[in-house]
């Protein structure tokens, strides 16, 4: 690895290392820079667990379990300066133990990883796109993938890899290259198996796949009635004349509407399994614009709930592009049709009373 010195048009050589001569342990270093960063393995990932030790009859740990955006379990095993001889198996071995977790074995081992600080069912909603957890396909079959990091692979491994990827089974290798520079320390992640094309067709089969199981008929079923309850509450705007009388797209878990003068700000009405939301949602392409207007709005959060008439959640989702600000009522149910028009009701006041609290803060922020 090389710095480039612009001054003297120049390379500087980037002294490369070990981890043991940096005095760096697998656990409370590699395995901590990955818990806190996973998108240095390529992707972005979920991590719900460390240390797992949820398996029956044995004491064995893996060292970091993760989900990837189509509902997969990530097993990730950890080495420093070697990988081992029987890192594989040790991986394998753990990818057949997670086989068997359910969905909501999932979501409880994610709630003792983030203890009382957060809700499991919601993170793992956000993580989902804002997707009910009921529409969203977790660990089935023999979806789990296995995610190898190490210095340095030893021939066997490399070897034993290789010809589990003809089998279809699902292992990446990532090698760790730890650099010292003057008094800094630089780390890289480099994927040497399988190569970058052929992980890439190997997604694009994944992804097909997970689409052709979700095309089943429950899901055909939760369609229907989702365009059915939209399709009313469209025509349920034309005579109260809601902020939504001229949506037409019916197919999916909500309807937007644009702030006018606020780039990229909506408000949002949402239809989940078990409650409904309200939000505005900041979903600029540009991240740090997000963050910047979410940081204005929150500066005049008082005077924004007292235009609004009550309290709202403000979510600032450092670890995402957009931000939102959003109000829920836990006890509706579309699936419900009793409830039906309590929840048009919900959604007319308050996406209109959403509009009327934040549209004069676009001219405000514009005319910084």
């Amino acid at each position: 690895m090389y710095l480039i010195d612009k001054e003297n048009n120049s390379l500087v050589k980037v002294e490369e290392c070990s981890f043991s001569e940096l005095g760096m342990s697998e656990r409370y270093n590699l395995q901590e820079w990955i818990a806190k960063e996973p998108s240095s393995l390529g992707e972005e990932l979920l991590i719900i667990q460390k240390e797992f030790d949820g398996f029956s009859d044995t004491r064995e740990r893996l060292d970091l379990l993760a989900l990837d955006k189509l509902g997969n379990l990530v097993i990730i095993e950890n080495k420093l300066d070697d990988s081992g001889r029987d890192v594989t198996w040790q991986a394998i071995k753990y990818a057949s133990y997670c086989s068997s977790l359910t969905k909501q074995d999932i979501i409880e081992i994610y709630q003792r990883y983030l203890g009382a600080s957060a809700n499991a069912e919601e993170m793992l909603s956000d993580f989902f796109d804002g997707k009910d957890l009921s529409d969203v396909e977790i660990n089935v079959g023999n979806s789990q993938r296995i995610f190898l990091v190490a210095a340095n692979f030893r021939k066997e491994v490399t070897s034993s890899v290789m010809w589990l990827l003809n089998f279809n089974l699902r292992i990446k290798c990532f090698k760790a290259t730890p650099y010292k520079y003057n008094d800094k320390m630089l780390l890289d992640f480099d994927q040497i198996i399988p190569i970058k094309d052929a992980d890439d067709y190997t997604i694009k089969i994944a992804s097909k796949k997970q689409s052709e199981n979700q095309d089943s008929e429950a899901s055909r079923i939760t369609h229907s009635n989702r365009q059915k309850f939209w399709a009313e509450f469209i025509e349920y705007n034309r005579q109260h004349n809601g902020l939504y009388r001229d949506s037409s797209d019916t197919s999916g878990e909500g309807l937007s509407k644009n702030v006018k003068g606020l780039a990229g700000t909506k408000i949002n009405v949402l239809i989940y399994k078990n409650h409904t939301r309200t939000e505005v949602y900041i979903n600029h392409s540009d991240k740090d614009k997000n963050k910047r207007l979410f940081d204005y709005l929150y500066t005049h959060k008082k005077e924004i709930e007292q235009q609004f008439g009550g309290e709202l959640t403000w979510q600032r989702l450092d670890d995402r592009n957009g931000s939102r600000i959003r109000i829920d009522q836990d006890d509706l149910s579309y699936l419900k049709p009793e409830q039906q028009e309590e929840i048009f009701e919900f959604f007319i006041d308050t996406s209109n009373r959403l509009m009327k609290a934040f549209a004069p803060y676009a001219k405000k922020y514009n005319g910084q």
